[in-house]
């Protein structure tokens, strides 16, 4: 059965000396390398790397001697630090798939993992990832590394019926015999408007393996809400440069080199406060639907998940400020303080500045990254309402 699964799971144990070797021997990793310690010449910096992966024989031994040092680092580097609130799960014996909104295309589910690390939890994630990001060879290794299974995209739609069974029968395998956790996102790619709603359509695929009903095989993935908040998203002066591209030009496309910049900005650029926190695991109250035709139980779970995301949110005063000014209100006044308002105003000017078009569109890219950091509050606000 496992075999089924080769061309999109992550390395097994076993598997990772090899990778490691392939990377080391792959010329843009090692120039990545470097940036991080330029003084060593490639011989001594490889032969360090090499002694650092003695006794390292799976992927979450890789995360925990590689990529969790490097996580704390960026966040003591590029953050004000880091939170994580949990209700509902604990660690123990029981898995989870973590289905949240997509901020940051690299660190998302890197500081998830960190966190779940940090709070004791016996395991970290297997991380859904789609193969457009997947630009170099380097870049597949790395993400196989860590535990990524890959999504396949720009599928016909038999190849697309195809590819979501057997992404499904994975996560089912990956949750109720391998013993993993799972971090997906919501939907397919980030929300460039940070307005995040779940896709029926991933529900969907979820549920076309497991045994028994459409409840029963949902509540075996254990599903998690969970909210993702950033102070700052050093992408979205990216993201609303993108929207005057296809505005301007509706069959722009971005090219790899864009991906690119968007995971580089994302990891290095300065993110604020980051918090996370989980809200009430599905199997709680997933059984409340049992008389529900199919069709609604999907729409009613994907509205009962946005809620959840929506209420867990972390609202910082750039998040008020953008939806006053934007509404052309003051009425979350006594949630920033002028001093707020007017770093806040600096921060934005600094980031339009950073767009390269020949012909920007000063107001209209305001408007898109005020917009970015009102949408939270707007459906924080729509979620206690309903």
């Amino acid at each position: 059965m496992q075999n089924e699964f080769d061309e999109i799971r992550p390395y097994g144990a076993g598997e990772v000396k090899q990778a490691v070797e392939s990377l080391l021997a792959d010329r843009q990793f090692s120039r990545l390398l470097k940036g991080f310690v330029p003084w060593l010449p490639n011989w001594m910096r490889n032969g360090l790397v090499r002694l650092a992966f003695v006794g390292v024989n799976t992927p979450l031994q890789f995360q925990l001697r590689f990529i969790k040092p490097i996580i704390r680092r960026l966040l003591r580097k590029c953050s004000n630090g880091y939170t994580f609130a949990y209700s509902g799960i604990a660690p123990g014996p029981e898995r989870y798939t973590f289905i949240s909104n997509h901020r940051d295309i690299v660190l998302d589910s890197a500081i998830l993992d960190l966190m779940l690390h940090e709070h004791h939890f016996p395991t970290t994630c297997e991380i859904a990832i789609g193969d457009n990001l997947l630009i170099y060879p380097w870049i597949k290794t790395l993400v196989k590394l860590n535990k990524a299974f890959t999504v396949k995209r720009g599928l016909s739609p038999r190849e697309l019926m195809e590819s979501s069974q057997r992404m499904s029968r994975y996560m089912h395998y990956a949750i109720q015999e391998k013993r993993e956790n799972i971090w997906i996102a919501q939907r397919e790619g980030r929300a460039k408007d940070s307005s995040d709603h779940t896709q029926e359509s991933l529900l969907k695929m979820f549920a076309m393996a497991g045994e028994g009903s459409v409840i029963d095989r949902l509540k075996e993935l254990c599903l998690v809400p969970l909210s993702i908040s950033y102070e700052y998203d050093p992408c979205d002066y990216l993201k609303a440069q993108e929207f005057q591209q296809k505005r301007d030009d509706p069959s722009w496309k971005k090219s790899k080199q864009d991906d690119l910049d968007n995971m580089k900005i994302g990891i290095f650029g300065f993110k604020g406060h980051v918090h996370y926190r989980t809200g009430t695991p599905v199997n709680q109250w997933i059984d409340e639907l049992k008389d529900m035709p199919k069709t609604e139980i999907f729409k009613e779970i994907a509205q009962r998940l946005d809620k959840a995301i929506h209420s867990g949110y972390m609202l910082y005063p750039g998040n008020f400020i953008a939806y006053d000014e934007l509404h052309g209100t003051d009425c979350f006044k006594n949630r920033y303080s002028q001093h707020d308002k007017k770093v806040f105003e600096d921060y934005i000017n600094g980031q339009i500045a950073k767009i390269k078009l020949p012909n920007p569109d000063i107001p209209f890219l305001r408007e898109r990254i005020l917009t970015m950091y009102a949408n939270p509050v707007a459906n924080k606000k729509q979620a206690k309402k309903s």
